[in-house]
C-alpha cells in the first residue's frame, strides 16, 4: 500500500474468492422479465419473446412479459402512471432480462427506447437493474443485422447489467414464423435456444452474489464521504 498513495487504504479491497461462494443458494425459480419493441398486430419481436418465454419456462424459469402498449412517453407522465408503475415493478422482481428489438432505419425501435428510458438507474439507495442479467436478440425485416442489439448491449452496460456474450439476429423474422405464430425450426431457433440457455446459466452463476460484483471501491468511498459530510454539517 505505500506504493499506492492514491488509494483511501479504509475503502480498499483484495477480491476474496470466498465471497463468490455464497454460504445458501437460492432454490427459486430463476425470474426474468422480457421486452419487446413493436405494437404491431403481428409482432415479430412479441412473437419471438414469447417464443423465448417458453423456452425459459421449458428451463425451469418463471417468467413475465410486458406490454408496452399504453406506456407513456419518458418524462410525458408522472411516474405513479400505472404502466409505468407495473413496469418498475416487474424491474424489481426479475433477477434477469430479455430485450428483443425489431430494427427500424437503422436502430431499436423508439417503443423499445422508452421502455429502457421508463426504468431509473436508482430508486433512492436500490439500483433496480444493477447485476442483473441480460441477453439483447432483434428481428429484421430484411437481411441481417446487428445494429438493435449493439445499441441495447450500450443501454445494458449503462444500466449496469450483466449482458450475457450471446445474441441473436433473426433475418427475414416473417419468413420464420407459422400461421400459428410458432417458430419455424432452424438455425435461428437454434440460436435463440442458445441464448436463452445462456442467459438462464449466468443467473443461477451470479444471482446470489451480484451484490458482491457490482460492490465498487468509488462508491464505497463516495459514500463515506457523504456520510462523513452529513455528520459534521453544522444544522440540518
Amino acid at each position: 500500500m505505500a506504493d499506492l498513495p492514491q488509494l483511501a487504504a479504509e475503502h480498499f479491497r483484495v477480491p476474496d474468492p470466498q465471497q463468490l461462494r455464497p454460504p445458501t443458494s437460492s432454490t427459486h425459480a430463476p425470474r426474468f422479465l422480457l421486452l419487446y419493441g413493436s405494437l404491431r398486430e403481428r409482432s415479430f419481436s412479441r412473437l419471438l419473446v414469447e417464443e423465448a418465454a417458453r423456452l425459459l419456462q421449458a428451463m425451469g424459469a418463471e417468467t413475465r412479459i410486458f406490454n408496452p402498449s399504453g406506456l407513456p412517453l419518458p418524462d410525458d407522465a408522472p411516474e405513479t402512471h400505472p404502466k409505468v408503475r407495473e413496469l418498475r415493478e416487474l424491474t424489481q422482481w426479475c433477477e434477469g432480462m430479455v430485450w428483443c428489438s425489431p430494427e427500424r432505419h437503422g436502430a431499436m425501435t423508439g417503443i423499445m427506447k422508452a421502455q429502457i428510458d421508463w426504468i431509473p438507474l436508482s430508486v433512492g439507495a436500490i439500483r433496480p437493474t444493477q447485476g442483473k442479467t441480460l441477453a439483447v436478440m432483434q428481428v429484421c425485416g430484411g437481411s441481417q443485422s446487428f445494429n438493435a442489439v449493439n445499441q441495447m448491449r450500450v443501454l445494458g452496460r449503462w444500466m449496469r447489467m450483466l449482458t450475457i456474450p450471446n445474441q441473436s439476429s433473426v433475418a427475414k423474422a416473417f419468413l420464420e414464423f407459422d400461421q400459428n405464430d410458432r417458430m419455424k425450426p432452424s438455425s435461428y431457433h437454434d440460436r435463440i435456444v442458445d441464448v436463452l440457455e445462456e442467459l438462464v446459466k449466468f443467473t443461477l452463476l451470479t444471482r446470489d452474489v451480484a451484490p458482491y460484483l457490482v460492490d465498487r471501491y468509488s462508491e464505497r468511498k463516495e459514500s463515506a464521504e457523504m456520510l462523513m459530510q452529513r455528520v459534521n454539517q453544522s444544522a440540518l
